[in-house]
């Protein structure tokens, strides 16, 4: 069983930055696609951004150019860097680890963009 414990939300105004951080407790964490996840009020959950074992990331198109995906394998730690949040960033916001049929989530961290 994988546990995640993501951490770095909280209120921040528009054009702030927050760094969250997801730490895993598996024991193979470095062959776990790692992603982050979001969901806003009344909206379904959408893909933030992902990383690969093999370090190939990918974005949302809303979020290109201001976020940043990365992972620390010996630290089993994936972290997601925003920068010039704007308050449409607001949502609870997940991390995920999968590989093959196996598919894990974290309780979620609040990240509010309101001035």
């Amino acid at each position: 069983q994988v546990q995640l414990v993501e951490s770095g939300g909280g209120l921040v105004q528009p054009g702030g930055s927050l760094r969250l951080s997801c730490a895993a407790s598996v024991t193979m964490f470095s062959i776990y696609t790692m992603g982050w996840y979001r969901q806003a009020p009344g909206k379904q959950r959408e893909l933030v951004a992902g990383i690969t074992n093999g370090r190939n990331t990918n974005y949302a198109d809303s979020v290109k150019g201001r976020f940043t995906i990365s992972r620390d394998n010996a630290a089993k730690t994936v972290y997601l860097q925003m920068n010039s949040l704007k308050p449409e960033d607001t949502a609870v916001y997940y991390c995920n680890a999968r590989r093959m049929q196996m598919n894990y989530w974290g309780q979620g961290t609040q990240v509010t963009v309101s001035s």
